[in-house]
């Protein structure tokens, strides 16, 4: 299950067995200034992963904000989510819905530069 709403992406699944894995993930976001980067995107994820508590927050730069499902995913792994598992991207159209808000909150262009560093 999965629901969004701007600045907010809830995405819950249940075990239907023991070999299964359960999530409950909040994802925040909001846009933000950072001293060296400028402006960007802070986003907060938080809730639990197999049934342990997380929570975990990062920032990305305007032009590095599109990017926000693969720290997702890696953050997923860190706590507990199989590899097999990690995509939590599942919902995809939750993700279309966050990244055209994400989109739409930093003022973004298609054709908008991206810093050679950011790529490395």
């Amino acid at each position: 299950m999965a629901t969004f709403e701007p600045g907010h992406l809830h995405i819950e699944r249940h075990a239907l067995n023991k070999d299964d894995v359960s999530y409950n993930i909040y994802l925040d976001y909001e846009v933000s200034q950072d001293p060296k980067e400028g402006k960007g995107m802070l986003f907060k994820m938080h809730g639990s992963i197999q049934n342990k508590d997380m929570s975990e927050s990062f920032f990305l730069p305007k032009d590095m904000a599109y990017n926000f499902a693969s720290n997702v995913t890696k953050i997923a792994e860190k706590y507990g989510i199989p590899k097999t598992h990690s995509n939590i991207g599942s919902v995809h159209k939750h993700y279309d819905k966050m990244f055209e808000d994400v989109r739409v909150q930093l003022n973004m262009k298609s054709g908008d530069p991206v810093k050679p560093e950011h790529l490395e």
